[in-house]
Formats: structure tokens, C-alpha cells, sequence
């Protein structure tokens, strides 16, 4: 149930612009900067998405606002991602362009449903190796996606990036735009990696874009150009919806709602590690990406998430508050109002150029190195993500990351779990090896569940030579249903093999999940569970001497 005061937290307020009397000229710049430089990464997304670049601009502008102002970050860049577009190119092969607008709004719903169940904060525990598994079969998929265009052909058609790229290279392509395409994906490869060597400020990608432009312009390149743009931003129209053609985009509209709501929490979670701006909402910003999600699919544009290397440049540029954002989405209409004709002559190669230099940088390889080196299920889990994603998609990819990470977690917690036989000796006036007089003890440490019962079921029934066995349990730590039916199981057996079982202090809590399974019932007498060693000492051999001659 949402109370007044948790829907007051998840809307916009005056609090989100502290500060902003000092910091509005940083704010500004810092907007500025990061609009220069979501300029190419819209346009290429929203052509690589098959939707064309105005989708991607318009995206970026709507959802860019949209998320900026309602948005649980201060600094969160949001528009058109590289992950979103490998998730929308099987969409719209499968089910065309039109498919786009029905799994988006779908999409904004389901993600500020998560808001208002207050799930943002559960999303965050997805495994490190997981997530960088996650980005390096992105970055794969987005290079993939632009060889069609780094080499002037026409992209096949196809949903598997490393399938299209392939057939794109099989396929002939007329000699002067193979080379022309070269050329200027090269030209833009050199320009971003080195003008940030001369100086960080420059806006390589931009500059890359410009330069290589106006030399194919120059030189009259045979190039595919970005081609006719939007001069405004369309009015929002609600579309026409079936409830049958709806349902049959379910599972993909699943798949983005899961996608933006992951990757917006992960950038804002980036951007709280890197600036001054405070700490993110989790549930406000999905309920904010929702919205944005809605509006952009309204207006004509994509499904939209958090952009990490967009946030991360906001942040690095001074962006204190949530106008940086503003400015962002404001630059970018003011360009689709007085640039469109001179940004249509882009060639798409420049764009693939730019694409395939992100998709390059956004593999962080000290964080690979550091995954892969830590222990060989980390490795094992970031390459079968990585590998997932390529193959198949990014949802399954997430599923197979997270269901491979689950079971190495509980094989390393019952690896942890252990049986470890004593030798008692007993006190006072009786002192001696009990072991001589047929009792033995087994200490149970950790986790008793699933994973590790069958391993202590062999283990113990295979006890023999002894004619009581005190199982000490105040030493573990859980046991579920699987593990106390394991422990049944072995109490059943040795008791049929005339070993009496005791057990020594079982927590309150595991007594009552070993009496519902029945564990308590095989035991030769109610008695048999004894608070402390001494008393289970002194009634195993108080057993002993009423009937010595049972084996």
C-alpha cells in the first residue's frame, strides 16, 4: 500500500534543486557538454535500432527531460543506450517497427509498477561478474551491429548481430564505397582516440562526426547519409492498440521494463560513487523511467534508459543538479529545430565510426581483469553472460549470468558446510575415551540445505562400530526443509542399525523445522534431544547400561 508520505518521496520537489544558486552556471556547461556528445550516440542508436535516427534523437529529448526532472538522480542522463538497442533489433525484425510502440508503453508501465512495489532497492543485487559480463557481450553486439555500415552494405536482414555481420561481409559491395566507408570509420576511430590525448574537454566524437562529414562532402564520396530528419518534435498521440497483438509482445516488453529499470540503477548507482550530488532514489527513478519511457514512445521516439557514459561525462563536467539534464534535452531540441538539414548529411558510416569506438571503450578492462582473475566461478559467470548475451539475448543472457551465479554461490556455501567427528572424552570420576565404550560424536557446522545434505547423508550412514552417535547441531547455522529431511533420513537408517542417535542443541528455531519435517519422530525416544554434551553424555550411557548386549 503507498502511503501519502511514500508518494510524496517517489514525485519532484523543491528539494531536488539545492544548491542550484551556486551551481547553475556548472549546470549549465556540464549540460552543454553532455548534449554535444549525446548527438552522435542518438543518431546512431536510433539508426542501428532500426527506427531511424529521428527516433533516436527524439528519445533522447523526451525521455531526457522527462527522466531528468522526475528521475530519482540528480545527474542521470537517460535517452537511447547501446543495451536497449541490441534488446529492440529482434523486436522490430520479428514484428516490425510498429511493434515498438505497443512493447514500449508496455514497458513504462511495468517499470513504474516496480516503482510503486518498492523494488527498485531488490534490483541492485545483481553479481558484479554478471553485470560486467552483461557490458562485454553489449559491447560485442554494438560493433557487431555497425559493420553493415563501416563497410558501406546493406545491412541483412537478421536479429543475431554476429549472424547480420557475416552475411553483410559475404555479401558483395561496390569497391569505391567499401573503401569510402573505410575511410571514414577510420578517420573518426583516430579523431576520438586522440583528441582527448590533446586535451579532455574536446568533444571528440562530435569533432570526429563534423570533420569526417565535411571531407566526404568535399571529396563527393559515394556514402549513405543519415537522410531527412524531424524539424520539430512531434505532438504526443496516444496510438491504437490491440489487446491481441499486445500480448504476443509480452516476454519482449518484459525484457525492456527489466533492461531499463537494470541499467538506469546501475548508472545512477556509477554516478553516486563519482560526484557531489547526492544519493540516488532507487524507486523514484524507475517510476521516473517509466514515465519517460511512456512519453517517448508517445512522441515518437524508443524505449529509453539510464546512459552510463552519458551520466558519467554530466557528472565529470561540474553537473551538480538535475538542469544539466534540462539543458541536455534543450541543446538537443534546439539542434532538431535549427540543424536538422546540415546534420542529415551525415554519412552513416561516421555514425558506425562512433559506435564501434564507444562499443570498445565501454568494456572496462581492469574490471574484466579483476572478475576473471578473483576466482574461476566469477570467470566462469562473466564468460557465460558475456557469451549468452552474444548468442542468444540480453534477458536470457541475464537469466543464464544469474541462474550460473546462484549455483556456484550455493556449491561454495556447501562446500563451507561440515561434519566433523570428535573424540569426546568424559569428566570426573568417569573420565576415559568414550569412543572405547561405543559412542562417538559428529559436530555439524554452517549450512545444512540442499546442497550439501546428500553429502552428509553418505558420509554419516556410513558410521559403524559405534552403538550411540550425538550429533552436536548448536554450531549450525541453517537448515531448510531438504537438509532436515537429509538428517530424517540418516537418524532412520542408523536406528534400524541399532545406533541410537542423539541430538545436542538444536537451536529453537531448527528444533521447530526438525519436528514439522519428522526428524524428531525417528528418533528412538522424544528424550533423545539433550540441551548440552555432558547430559547427552551421561544418557548415552545411561542407554548403554540398559542394554548393553544391542549392536
Amino acid at each position: 500500500m503507498i502511503t501519502s508520505e511514500r508518494l510524496a518521496r517517489l514525485l519532484p520537489s523543491p528539494a531536488d534543486y539545492v544548491g542550484l544558486r551556486a551551481s547553475w552556471r556548472g549546470d549549465v556547461l556540464a549540460g552543454i557538454t553532455v548534449g554535444v556528445v549525446a548527438l552522435p550516440l542518438a543518431l546512431g542508436f536510433g539508426i542501428t535500432s532500426g527506427l531511424g535516427a529521428e527516433a533516436g534523437v527524439i528519445t533522447a529529448i523526451v525521455a531526457g527531460l522527462v527522466a531528468g526532472v522526475l528521475g530519482g538522480s540528480n545527474v542521470q542522463i537517460s535517452g537511447p543506450t547501446g543495451a536497449m538497442t541490441a534488446v529492440l533489433i529482434p523486436v522490430v525484425a520479428r514484428h516490425g517497427t510498429d511493434a515498438v510502440v505497443a512493447v514500449g508503453l508496455l514497458a513504462g508501465v511495468f517499470v513504474m509498477l516496480m516503482a510503486v512495489a518498492g523494488l527498485g532497492r531488490y534490483l541492485a543485487y545483481v553479481p558484479w561478474p554478471v553485470v560486467e559480463g552483461f557490458t562485454v557481450g553489449i559491447a560485442a553486439i554494438i560493433f557487431l551491429q555497425q559493420v553493415p555500415a563501416a563497410i558501406g552494405a546493406i545491412a541483412p536482414v537478421g536479429d543475431n548481430a554476429a549472424i547480420v555481420a557475416l552475411r553483410a561481409i559475404a555479401e558483395p559491395v561496390v569497391p569505391s564505397r567499401l573503401a569510402s566507408a573505410l575511410l571514414v570509420v577510420a578517420v573518426v576511430a583516430i579523431l576520438m582516440v586522440v583528441l582527448p590525448r590533446i586535451h579532455r574537454a574536446f568533444p571528440s566524437s562530435l569533432i570526429a562526426i563534423v570533420i569526417a562529414t565535411a571531407g566526404a562532402e568535399l571529396a563527393g564520396l559515394d556514402l549513405v547519409r543519415i537522410g531527412t530528419l524531424p524539424s520539430s518534435i512531434p505532438a504526443p498521440s496516444m496510438p491504437v492498440l490491440s489487446f491481441e497483438g499486445a500480448s504476443t509482445l509480452f516476454p519482449a516488453a518484459l525484457a525492456i521494463a527489466a533492461l531499463a529499470a537494470l541499467e538506469s540503477l546501475l548508472s545512477a548507482k556509477v554516478a553516486d560513487g563519482m560526484g557531489r550530488a547526492g544519493r540516488h532514489d532507487p524507486d523514484r527513478e524507475l517510476l521516473g523511467q517509466g514515465v519517460a519511457n511512456i512519453a517517448s514512445i508517445l512522441c515518437g521516439g524508443m524505449p529509453a534508459t539510464g546512459a552510463i557514459a552519458r551520466t558519467a561525462v554530466n557528472v565529470r563536467s561540474g553537473a551538480r543538479t538535475r538542469v544539466a539534464a534540462i539543458t541536455h534535452a534543450l541543446m538537443l531540441l534546439a539542434v532538431v529545430l535549427f540543424a536538422a538539414a546540415l546534420v542529415a548529411r551525415v554519412p552513416v558510416a561516421a555514425l558506425a565510426g562512433v559506435l564501434m569506438v564507444t562499443a570498445v571503450r565501454m568494456v572496462e578492462r581492469h574490471n574484466v581483469r579483476a572478475v576473471v582473475l578473483a576466482t574461476r566461478s566469477d570467470a566462469l559467470v562473466l564468460v557465460a553472460t558475456a557469451t549468452a548475451t552474444i548468442v542468444f539475448d540480453l534477458i536470457v543472457a541475464v537469466e543464464i549470468g544469474l541462474a550460473v551465479a546462484a549455483f556456484l554461490a550455493l556449491r561454495a556455501v556447501a562446500l563451507t558446510s561440515s561434519l566433523t567427528a570428535e573424540r569426546i572424552a568424559a569428566v570426573g570420576d568417569d573420565a576415559g575415551d568414550l569412543l572405547g565404550e561405543g559412542i562417538v560424536s559428529y559436530r555439524l557446522d554452517g549450512v545444512l540445505f540442499f546442497g550439501a545434505a546428500q553429502r552428509f547423508l553418505t558420509e554419516l550412514t556410513a558410521v559403524s562400530d559405534v552403538r550411540v552417535l550425538i550429533l552436536r547441531l548448536p554450531e549450525l547455522q541453517v537448515i531448510d526443509a531438504t537438509g532436515a529431511s537429509a538428517l530424517g533420513e540418516i537418524v532412520s537408517e542408523l536406528e534400524e542399525r541399532g545406533i541410537t542417535v542423539l541430538l545436542k542443541g538444536p537451536r529453537p528455531e531448527h528444533l521447530r523445522t526438525l519436528r514439522a519435517v519428522g526428524v524428531i519422530d525417528r528418533l528412538a525416544h522424544e528424550e533423545h534431544v539433550l540441551p548440552d554434551l555432558e547430559s547427552a553424555i551421561a544418557h548415552a550411557r545411561t542407554h548403554l547400561s540398559r542394554a548393553p548386549a544391542h549392536s
